[in-house]
């Protein structure tokens, strides 16, 4: 497969996961909207913070979450016990899916994933609402019967689906490497090694890093969790807030970085330098990722800024005086600049990831256990001193050392060549001049309009925004013309040709 063709499938891959990741925020942004009005905030944070369960941590977090920590108030959140064996049911049974999902993100079935999630999201909120107004008094039962709904539904979608393409004119038309349902069980094959050591070294590399990855991004949850620097009411605040916050990471930069490290890991071979790999490989590689940087770096920059100015009205229309009367506001605002942050990290991650050899993945672990340690450092004694805002902190702090070990890694990557992709991070002069300028309009108009002021002057404060976004958005269009050619003509999918 050409690099072009590597590229095609890659673009459409990230623009079907965007789709399916703006469905399922939006339908958990109006499913958390909703269960706002009918139960607490303490049911929330004790739901969202600290039931999700690490798959091979699951038996030993159960005795942990039962036994050690303090139990929440049974009046205010009941059926605590039984919820967390639950939802150590549900990440087991999700666990069946994962070799199923590995597969098809590895052959990129973007219809499958499509499909399967989106059932499953469905499922999951149907049963969520049908509970909450029904059965209110089910408590914790309510959100883990929903889960087990969504794992099961995921298993089932992938299970069926790869039974009847397994074998089928289909596969074999497509060279597919699997021909039954016994090869995807472990097996012995004549004239080979029981296990290929190369290829289990490298795996037992990104499970390091993996884990290491999850104390990155989930850590907050862990110190929320077993050190009680949060009460139950303001962990709920924070993950809704953390949550609201995250949309637009989660369902744009989230899938290109899943989409485009696919790509990178096809088009360039891993572990050898640019002058050992092909020249128009390299070429397209370097030209996507100063693309992608300068996109990433646009939206961050966008979110930031008009995620400062709008976070109290956001927060009051989302969940009332709940959200907007307490830490909300400052927790969101400071989730707008980290966005920024994440956008950046997720492509220069993603492409370090892809062409890193396997001595390099274990060095960077070495990296990835020193910042694991000073971010849960950091994380409980800057929220000992800011609250929420504190885990926030610390994660801009962390996000900045992982953002420049890549940069450093990129640079010295393309240093013997002609290529220079970290030149997307230098958006044009009269972009940044457009968004400074309604950053300063914009909190003018939130001070002046917004928001004990009646629903008139709220609306006055949306349409000053509204006018300085499509300013910014009008200048980055004549202004990055080159991004906005790669947008077109390379991360955009051209549907109406592929089904003439």
């Amino acid at each position: 497969m050409s690099s072009q063709d590597v590229l095609k499938d890659a673009s459409t891959l990230a623009s079907y996961n965007v789709l399916l990741q703006v469905m399922f925020r939006v339908l958990t942004f109006l499913l958390n909207a909703f269960t706002l009005r009918f139960v607490s905030k303490e049911l929330i944070g004790v739901v969202n913070v600290r039931l999700p369960l690490g798959i091979l941590w699951s038996i030993l977090l159960v005795c942990v979450w039962l036994w050690l920590l303090e139990a929440p108030d049974p009046q205010t959140v009941p059926y605590y016990g039984p919820a967390v064996l639950l939802f150590a049911f549900g990440g087991l049974q999700e666990l069946l899916a994962e070799p199923l999902w590995v597969l098809a993100q590895a052959h990129m079935f973007v219809r499958l994933k499509v499909v399967a999630e989106s059932l499953a999201m469905i499922a999951k909120c149907s049963i969520t609402v049908v509970l909450v107004v029904f059965a209110r008094q089910w408590g914790l039962y309510i959100f883990s019967a929903a889960h087990i709904v969504y794992t099961g539904f995921l298993v089932l979608c992938y299970t069926v689906y790869f039974l009847q393409f397994l074998g089928s004119k289909e596969a074999t038309k497509k060279n597919f490497p699997l021909h039954n349902v016994g090869d995807l069980l472990p097996c012995i094959v004549d004239g080979e090694p029981l296990i290929d050591w190369n290829l289990a070294q490298l795996t037992w590399s990104f499970f390091k890093q993996s884990f290491l990855k999850q104390i990155l991004t989930e850590g907050e949850r862990y110190v929320m969790t077993f050190l009680n620097v949060l009460s139950f009411g303001d962990q709920g605040v924070y993950d809704i807030v953390n949550n609201l916050g995250s949309m637009v990471a989660r369902f744009i930069f989230l899938p290109i970085e899943e989409s485009f490290y696919v790509f990178f890991a096809k088009v360039l071979e891993r572990g050898r330098d640019v002058e050992s790999q092909k020249r128009d490989e390299v070429a397209i590689a370097a030209e996507v990722l100063e693309c992608l940087l300068k996109l990433v770096l646009v939206i961050g920059l966008i979110i930031t800024v008009f995620g400062y100015a709008f976070s109290h009205l956001a927060l009051d229309m989302y969940g009332g005086s709940l959200l907007s009367s307490g830490a909300g506001p400052a927790l969101l605002r400071s989730y707008s600049c980290y966005v920024l942050l994440l956008a950046v990290n997720g492509v220069t991650e993603c492409f370090v990831f892809a062409v890193m050899s396997q001595k390099e993945v274990d060095k960077y672990n070495l990296v990835m256990l020193g910042l694991s340690v000073s971010f849960l450092f950091l994380s409980y004694v800057l929220t000992w001193w800011a609250g929420g805002v504190g885990f926030i902190m610390a994660n801009c702090l962390n996000m900045g050392l992982r953002i420049l070990h890549s940069l450093l890694y990129i640079h010295r990557y393309f240093r013997s060549s002609q290529w220079r992709p970290l030149r997307g991070l230098l958006p044009s002069a009269l972009t940044l001049l457009a968004l400074v300028v309604s950053a300063v309009v914009t909190a003018l108009s939130e001070r002046v309009f917004c928001c004990d002021s009646g629903w008139f002057f709220r609306f006055v404060h949306i349409s000053v925004g509204a006018v300085c976004l499509l300013i910014v958005l009008v200048t980055v269009f004549f202004t990055e013309t080159r991004l906005i050619q790669f947008i077109r003509t390379r991360l955009l999918p051209l549907y109406t040709k592929k089904h003439r």
